[in-house]
């Protein structure tokens, strides 16, 4: 089952929510963030990532940090930029990116059930990410940016969200990247009740996107759980801010690859250990239209790779991921990057920044770049049901959530 639960949250007056509404704390650099809120003091990345406010050198792990954090949050609070619910509500978020849209539930996921992997897991955290959220969310004792949580299609749950889509939504605007964010509020107690039993009827959930906030919210639970004699489990510290989406609404796209050096090689050494395990054409057409095919710019053109029959195992679902195909295949054997998560001789570019890009690193000054096939939705919920995690950097989803427009409290 999926124990899901309505919440009190805070959320910006309608008018100030495209203004406080900010991209998520980790798909911005502190300078990038420190620009995109210069001149808006009620941007949440005041909030997210706090050191904005901080002098240049500040180190992002200083306590000073998450306590000017949780003194922004504070301010935005006093100040009514964010008011509170006065009744415990789901809530229903909807983005639309061109053509693509998809609507998810936003409410309290159950960190009882991520522990017992009831809400599944595909990635590793690194410890210092997932410290670092944790401090984050105890200073302010809320959960600011939400979980990307994934879930089989369930008919019933549609039904009952598109039911609410036919309402007049609480917030409703465009973001400068194009992407259009609508929520509505949930506040009918026998609506809630229907959806809670919808999703209890759900067997597990998947973490999509936000493994180091979800870890983080375990974390604090953990602590908070321990130096509680009257813990219950009902209290706020057992459930963590989520948007819930069905699986067929995903969007996943490719992450790519781009490596500084050739370990020495020439192009024409590089490409003849290439061939070894990929066939290698010259094409006009570099982006992947299938599995197993990769894009590959180097010196001035592309080229597309196959990878050779036998030169993976087909019946592995890790194995057999395009990312680890190229990493086992041609990043490690042939250019010596074996751990892709600490050498800093790659760097990896999400599909949302198109192919211009890669094309960009390599004619300013990298040696090589890589365009891989996008994941799909089925492939990460195989690899987690199978208790497996995907190599790093392989699933880059889109629309990003954004922070702000509802914030968790621990507290009631």
């Amino acid at each position: 089952m999926a124990d899901i639960r309505p919440f009190r949250a805070y959320r910006p007056r309608r008018e100030l929510a495209a203004r406080v509404a900010s991209p998520p704390y980790d798909v911005l650099d502190t300078e990038e963030a420190r620009e995109l809120a210069r001149d808006n003091p009620i941007s949440f990345l005041h909030v997210v990532k706090p050191e904005i406010d901080l002098p240049p050198d500040t180190d992002h792990y200083a306590p000073e940090v998450y306590a000017k954090g949780a003194e922004n949050f504070r301010r935005l609070v006093e100040e009514g930029v964010l008011l509170r619910d006065e009744t415990p509500c789901f809530y229903a978020y909807q983005q639309v990116m061109g053509d693509h849209v998809q609507v998810g539930l936003v409410a309290g996921a159950s960190v009882a059930e991520y522990d017992a992997d009831l809400i599944k897991k595909h990635e590793h955290t690194r410890k210092v990410k997932e410290d670092d959220r944790t401090r984050h969310v105890d200073a302010l004792n809320a959960n600011t940016g939400p979980v990307f949580l994934t879930y089989v299609k369930s008919e019933e749950v549609d039904a009952l969200v598109d039911g609410v889509r036919e309402g007049e939504p609480e917030v409703d605007f465009t973001a400068p990247d194009g992407v259009r964010h609508t929520l509505w509020v949930i506040r009918e107690e026998a609506l809630i009740r229907r959806i809670r039993e919808a999703f209890a009827r759900i067997p597990c959930l998947y973490v999509a996107d936000g493994h180091h906030r979800s870890a983080s919210a375990s974390n604090v639970a953990a602590a908070r759980r321990a130096a509680n004699p009257r813990h219950t489990g009902e209290e706020p510290y057992n459930f963590f801010l989520s948007v819930l989406f069905p699986h067929d609404q995903m969007k996943i796209l490719d992450y790519n690859r781009v490596v500084s050096d050739l370990a020495g090689l020439s192009e024409e050494e590089f490409l003849a250990k290439v061939g070894e395990r990929f066939e290698v054409h010259p094409t006009d057409h570099p982006k992947p239209d299938a599995p197993h095919r990769f894009g590959m710019y180097l010196g001035g053109r592309w080229y597309r790779l196959t990878a050779r029959p036998g030169t993976f195992p087909e019946d592995d679902p890790v194995a057999g991921l395009d990312v680890a195909i190229l990493q086992d295949n041609l990043l490690a054997p042939v250019l010596g990057i074996g751990d892709p998560r600490t050498d800093e001789r790659i760097d990896f570019v999400g599909g949302i920044r198109g192919l211009d890009e890669l094309v960009r690193r390599v004619e300013g000054g990298a040696a090589a770049a890589f365009a891989l096939h996008p994941t799909s939705i089925e492939q990460l919920m195989a690899i987690a049901d199978a208790g497996r995690v995907m190599p790093p950097k392989s699933t880059w989803f889109e629309p990003k959530l954004r922070s702000g427009l509802i914030v968790r409290p621990l507290s009631d």
